[in-house]
């Protein structure tokens, strides 16, 4: 799997050298983001980054549907004084990301510039509900779990809070956006990368 560079992230396998001018993650090749994931997960990247750049202040996120932790990782990496969380409905994604978080020396834990790893489907776990209202939440799974979970995000972000989407088509993108204006949302940025649409969106 060959690195990818976006925006200043660098990601690589441990077989690959670091980049000492990039951001450098380390994801190993077994559980690379499926095909065509390359797309949304680099678009997601340089969101972050742009939102960063932006002046946006995180002080807490959570990356639902988190897969290997990258984004959240990222998003440590850019605000390193945040709470973060990571959930996933798939139980085997929390050993990959506890492993993934030593290799890159993101801490694991509850506090301040740790990340807390949780199972759940959605929003619908105690430690997500919990530690809401978010301030940004990451979202790079599909076109309809997005949709149906407008309404739980919308519940769960501060006002004025960034939502980051992806794992959608350009062709479902206005279905998407549909369903967040409804929730309360505004569009802020969006990018195409290949087929995927990465939205930026506000609570209104």
């Amino acid at each position: 799997v060959e690195p990818i560079r976006a925006g200043r992230f660098h990601v690589r396998t441990p077989d690959h050298p670091a980049d000492p001018q990039a951001v450098d993650l380390v994801i190993p090749a077994s559980q690379a983001f499926g095909t065509g994931q390359h797309a949304t997960t680099a678009g997601c990247l340089i969101m972050l980054e742009r939102m960063r750049r932006e002046g946006l202040a995180v002080r807490n996120l959570a990356d639902i549907g988190t897969g290997t932790g990258l984004l959240a990782f990222a998003a440590l990496r850019l605000w390193p004084r945040a709470l973060a969380t990571a959930s996933d409905i798939d139980p085997v994604c929390t050993g990959v990301v506890e492993e993934n978080a030593r290799t890159n020396g993101v801490p694991l834990g509850a506090g301040r510039g740790a990340l807390l790893m949780t199972v759940a489907d959605g929003m619908e776990a105690p430690v997500l509900q919990a530690r809401a209202p978010y301030d940004l939440l990451i979202a790079d799974i599909l076109a309809r779990p997005l949709i149906e979970l407008a309404p739980a995000f919308a519940r769960a972000m501060l006002p004025g809070g960034s939502l980051l989407l992806a794992g959608l088509l350009i062709g479902q993108e206005g279905e998407v956006r549909r369903a967040y204006r409804r929730a309360g949302f505004r569009l802020a940025r969006r990018l195409h990368r290949g087929d995927w649409a990465i939205l930026w969106l506000r609570r209104r």
